[in-house]
């Protein structure tokens, strides 16, 4: 028994390391500090999500601006179109052009936010570390792939106020104010 306890805890040991590396969990720095921020924005914006009832999901404050079934969507497309300007290898989840008006259910939009992020968090992960200085374009504006990658955690964010505040105005608490 003992000597079953001593090889499984070499095999654990030997094993440990390789077991963290396939978690892909970027080392401290800057890539771990933006998947921070994404997962933040992830986790309220899934959380929102899941809070606000399925009949709330066409609700906009007014005629100019997204659904709250649009503006989740929003957020999902641009984490799936973001990483590539830095290089990232395209997702194989496939974006359509006009997703925000046909990915409307509230399941379809949860799942369509939640592999968006999956994919961002990976991307970041997987970006060189050597490369972070050069030179690439969002959306037009020449930006270093640093940048880039910082605006993509910002957009969550920006788009987390936005959904707050629609929650608010229809009597929803966010889940981690209550």
């Amino acid at each position: 028994m003992i000597r079953s306890m001593k090889q499984l805890a070499i095999a654990a040991l030997v094993c440990a390391p390789a077991l963290l590396a396939a978690q892909a969990v970027p080392a401290p720095g800057l890539k771990r500090d933006i998947n921070i921020g994404i997962e933040d924005a992830e986790k309220k914006l899934i959380a929102l999500a899941n809070a606000i009832p399925a009949d709330k999901f066409s609700w906009r404050p007014s005629k100019e601006v997204r659904t709250v079934s649009e503006v989740f969507v929003h957020v999902a497309m641009e984490n799936f179109a973001i990483p590539p300007m830095i290089g990232a290898k395209e997702s194989p989840t496939k974006v359509a052009d006009d997703a925000e008006k046909t990915i409307t259910s509230k399941a379809a939009v949860i799942d369509f936010l939640t592999k968006s992020f999956a994919y961002a968090k990976n991307a970041v992960t997987a970006a060189p570390d050597a490369q972070m200085d050069a030179n690439a374009s969002y959306f037009g504006t020449p930006m270093s792939r640093r940048g880039i990658l910082m605006q993509l955690a910002l957009h969550g964010h920006e788009h987390l106020g936005q959904m707050i505040a629609y929650a608010r105005m229809n009597s929803i608490v966010p889940p981690w104010s209550q």
